[in-house]
């Protein structure tokens, strides 16, 4: 492999490697006042909250309880 090639595939990989690591973090300011993370949880809730409003009965139905962690027995 030619020196040119093997800087080539050097930057290439450093490149890469910056742009993998780009975005928001998660405690990052987002939209209104709140985090990145908070914003996201927000979302999560409000998607939620709207797939109970499609479907009553199932808000009224208990959910099955998830099994105790170790740490909790």
């Amino acid at each position: 492999m030619s020196k040119t090639r093997a800087v080539s595939a050097l930057a290439l990989a450093a490149l890469s490697f910056a742009l993998s690591s780009c975005g928001p973090a998660e405690n990052d300011p987002g939209p209104g006042g709140v985090t990145v993370g908070e914003a996201r949880a927000l979302d999560e809730a409000a998607e939620m909250l709207d797939e109970r409003q499609a479907n009553p009965d199932a808000a009224t139905q208990p959910q099955a309880e998830a099994p105790a962690a170790a740490s909790d027995r």
